[in-house]
């Protein structure tokens, strides 16, 4: 039995990328009008919170279909409740990386 985790590392970094690429874009903090075509770091940090969301509540009803009986898929389920564990743990991070930053910058002198 082989656990799947590089697709899940990957798509982990991929969604942090894609927020690292939104925070660092001079081009929007210069331009607060984006093009239609590009999201704001508000859009993709909301994404990057509907998809651990969403992990969260399928973890949550593969646990109960297990307990109750409706499902003997106990591997799938304990690998859905880790991947979504570890999401909830990245995006955490991500927030305490965030309000870093802020207080740094409201404890700048000028």
């Amino acid at each position: 039995m082989t656990i799947e985790t590089s697709a899940i590392q990957r798509q982990m970094l991929q969604d942090l990328s894609e927020l690292a690429s939104v925070a660092d874009d001079n081009t929007i903090a210069a331009n607060p009008a984006t093009s239609a075509g590009s999201a704001g770091f508000a859009d993709t940090l909301a994404t990057a919170l509907n998809r651990v969301n969403q992990q969260q509540n399928d973890a949550t009803t593969q646990m109960s279909a297990v307990e109750t009986g409706l499902s003997d898929d106990l591997v799938g389920t304990m690998l859905t409740s880790q991947k979504a564990n570890l999401s909830f743990s990245a995006l955490v991070q991500v927030r305490n990386k965030l309000l870093t930053g802020f207080d740094d910058i409201m404890t700048m002198s000028l």
